[in-house]
């Protein structure tokens, strides 16, 4: 990043500038002052308590230090509507996991394909997650300093998600919200439960198709817990199709939860720009959806 410092600036030391105008996280900012050459004022190292006078030219090297446990890289298919030198935009399939877990081990992840993507100084910067058996949009940022800034847009409506998720049954009334709090469920490391003491959760959901068996929903978290829209459906009486968690397991049906990230609108954190990126219903999903 390079900034020439402005009139308006002039006055602020170098710590307050990054941190309260160009958004820097206190974390990255400490990390900077221990990297030598990292902040730079007119070509020499620079304090974070310095003062700037208009006309300086403020240079922050930002790029990510080099990860203490590299990702192997593993070439792969990867479907990635959008990229540039900040971000990109995956699409993600199922079952592909992001990253490895104590249950498999040695089972390729996304993160193995984006390391063989974008390079050996890759590291892995997830603004938005999805589980293992959800398809669909994920934003990846390129450095911690554009992960911080997308980061704090997540639930508001610089960074909007709509997901797609096929029910069982037919869903009464057609459209609403669910606010039902969630927290971990005792007798499970994984599972979450309804409970009164658990964190505040917030789903609106709209009919978009119905069958004979099915409802085809638009899905809005409102906000970000755990597995929440999975778990808000089954609390209504209607599990997501194929949810082996939280419904009923059918892998001749469908060997996932169907659920699907289906729409990504975010504020480019950098150029400002509105970028809006859908991705289509996967085959799997659509199949449930045709009549017999």
């Amino acid at each position: 990043m390079d900034l020439i410092v402005s009139p308006a600036q002039a006055g602020r030391t170098v710590g307050v500038l990054l941190k309260r105008e160009l958004g820097l996280s206190t974390t990255l900012l400490n990390q900077l002052k221990r990297r030598p050459g990292a902040l730079l004022k007119n070509g020499a190292p620079v304090f974070t308590n310095a003062v700037l006078t208009a006309g300086d030219h403020l240079t922050v090297d930002l790029t990510d230090p080099p990860a203490a446990v590299p990702t192997a890289p593993v070439p792969m298919d990867l479907d990635i509507p959008y990229e540039d030198e900040f971000l990109l935009v995956v699409n993600k399939p199922a079952p592909l996991a992001v990253h490895a877990s104590s249950f498999a081990p040695e089972e390729p992840t996304l993160a193995n394909g984006l390391a063989a993507h974008l390079g050996p100084s890759f590291t892995l910067h997830l603004v938005n997650r999805l589980d293992r058996g959800t398809t669909g949009l994920m934003a990846v940022a390129k450095s911690q300093y554009v992960h911080n800034l997308l980061r704090r847009q997540l639930h508001t409506q610089d960074f909007y998600r709509e997901y797609r998720g096929v029910a069982l049954g037919t869903v009464a009334p057609p459209a609403g919200d669910i606010c039902l709090p969630i927290g971990r469920a005792k007798d499970s490391p994984i599972k979450r439960c309804v409970r009164p003491d658990g964190a505040e959760a917030l789903t609106s959901y709209e009919t978009l198709q119905q069958t004979e068996n099915f409802t085809l929903l638009r899905l809005i978290p409102h906000t970000g817990r755990t597995h929440q829209l999975r778990l808000h459906l089954a609390a209504i009486g209607h599990p997501l199709a194929g949810d082996w968690l939280y419904g009923i397991e059918d892998q001749d049906l469908i060997p996932r939860p169907a659920l699907h990230a289906a729409l990504l609108r975010l504020r480019h954190p950098v150029t400002g720009a509105l970028l809006e990126l859908e991705a289509s219903l996967p085959p799997d999903m659509a199949t449930l959806l045709k009549e017999p």
